[in-house]
């Protein structure tokens, strides 16, 4: 009778394993941006590390931090 050994099935690396965070775009008024869902529009306001206004044309719209789906040109 031949004993066979349990095989580990353990995925490489650990699930706990800490990702430092991107760090938040800083804008400036003026600045070009793009948007996922708005598309293209420009800063027209800023609240440092709070959020910034974007004129887009059809609307303006205050966009809060971490500004995730926006991203400068």
């Amino acid at each position: 009778m031949s004993t066979q050994r349990a095989v580990s099935r353990r995925p490489s690396g650990s699930p706990f394993k800490l990702v430092a965070p991107k760090p938040i775009e800083v804008f400036a008024i003026g600045d070009r941006v793009t948007h996922d869902r708005y598309g293209l529009g420009r800063v027209i306001t800023v609240e440092p590390d709070i959020a910034v206004g974007v004129d887009f044309g059809a609307q303006k719209i205050r966009i809060v931090s971490p500004y995730s789906q926006m991203t400068k040109l």
